[in-house]
């Protein structure tokens, strides 16, 4: 009778903070979209990194490092996560100093090492980025439990819609800032700049997530040692054959990915493009994810998450395909546009579609078990990327990429059920 109660309670709280949590939460993911793209990992850092280094495997290093901080760790947290009432507070310790306190760090170190050590400043600011990531996997089970627990499944994709476009339409002014500032300021006080606003932003983010008003979890599960949770999560993979498809699909999605970050530098260094044109191309990729993001987040709520992730896939097909056929910088506009396209689905369903997939207790272990299966996959990826281009050239990265992204949308397509209805 007291589970009953306490349940109704959390309801009533739900309905009557919806509102408030659905603006505070769409604040937050605002201004994190705007301090990403200040520094974008597909154009922003490879160019960052192609001034310290000649090195092609050095770039596809900035997508596994990222991966493999944000989503390995995140099954060694969800454990832990499951047995907090309150989420929020751990949420601020870790993503305050931690994740965004990195991107103040990595713009230090560039201003003061690039110009006389740039192999000392490559390093710290891998290590960096590293730490950055390392904060987000620790904290996304905990934030993303808090997030099912404030906004209603049948809300969630208008949520992600609405705070990703919102997002990447101040995206769009901050590309047009981030050109301006690389064409018209001197390396390396240019890319310190942005790490600089990205901080910023990344802060005034921070304040919109303090701002949640979170329920306490109706269910906590009970400390279980971590050798004994580990053993449990291989029967969640027999006995839920849908879930083990849908990985084994978006694992195959996810290598097609491997060449986002070679995009801009083979512009660079085949079509000689400038600072203002990597703005173009930032603008082009979060302006279309600005307007996809709402597009994605009503087909979500109406039709299901396993569509959005099955056309996004065919949108990096396509994205491959025209940078691989392309003979002007002027096709790498719709390369970006494509790639934007594809952000902006696995941004709204990738991770609402697996809190479909289980019971509200257990949503920490499964996003924690999708991310932590992921993380060989996304840290793997970009290096084979890399390998690609020194041994294949662009060609034969651009080919792998559209394969394994062409598969994964047939896989996804045809083989995943809509577990909304399954």
């Amino acid at each position: 009778m007291i589970e009953v109660t306490i349940e109704q309670a959390n309801k009533q709280h739900v309905a009557k903070n919806m509102q408030w949590n659905f603006i505070v939460n769409v604040w937050d993911e605002i201004f994190v979209f705007l301090g990403i793209s200040l520094v974008s990992r597909e154009t922003v850092m490879p160019v960052l990194v192609a001034h310290l280094t000649h090195s092609k495997l050095a770039i596809g290093l900035i997508p596994a490092i990222f991966a493999l901080g944000m989503y390995l760790p995140q099954l060694l947290v969800a454990n832990f996560s499951e047995r907090m009432r309150y989420k929020k507070p751990y949420i601020m310790w870790v993503s305050g100093p931690g994740e965004r306190g990195g991107y103040l760090l990595m713009g230090l170190t560039i201003w003061w090492l690039a110009p006389g050590s740039p192999t000392v400043a490559l390093v710290l600011f891998f290590l960096f980025l590293a730490v950055s990531a390392t904060c987000i996997g620790v904290a996304m089970p905990a934030w993303y439990d808090m997030i099912a627990k404030v906004i209603p499944t049948n809300r969630r994709g208008l949520f992600s819609g609405v705070g990703h476009s919102l997002g990447a339409l101040a995206s769009v002014i901050a590309a047009f800032f981030v050109g301006w500032v690389l064409e018209r300021l001197a390396f390396p006080n240019n890319f310190a700049l942005l790490f600089l606003a990205a901080f910023i932003a990344m802060s005034i983010s921070w304040i919109g997530l303090s701002l949640t008003r979170e329920p306490p979890s109706t269910t906590v599960k009970a400390h279980m040692p971590l050798a004994r949770y580990l053993r449990q999560l291989p029967v969640i993979l027999r006995k839920d054959s849908n879930y083990l498809r849908y990985l084994l699909s978006r694992s195959t999605i996810q290598l097609g990915t491997m060449a986002s970050g070679f995009y801009v530098v083979y512009g660079i260094e085949r079509f000689q493009i400038d600072g203002a044109t990597v703005g173009l191309l930032t603008a082009a990729l979060v302006g279309s994810a600005a307007i996809m993001n709402l597009v994605w987040g009503f087909v979500s709520d109406r039709r299901g998450h396993k569509l959005v992730l099955a056309s996004s896939a065919f949108a990096l097909v396509l994205a491959a395909l025209i940078a691989w056929l392309a003979t002007s910088q002027v096709w790498l506009i719709a390369t970006f546009i494509l790639l934007g396209v594809y952000s902006a689905g696995d941004a709204v369903s990738s991770l609402n579609i697996i809190l479909e997939f289980c019971a509200p207790e257990d949503r920490p272990t499964y996003i924690g078990l999708t991310n932590t299966l992921l993380a060989p996959v996304l840290t793997l990826g970009p290096l084979l990327g890399g390998w690609l281009a020194m041994t294949t050239g662009y060609t034969g990265l651009f080919a792998a990429a559209l394969l394994f992204a062409c598969v994964g949308s047939v896989l996804m397509t045809l083989w995943v059920r809509e577990p909304r209805r399954a």
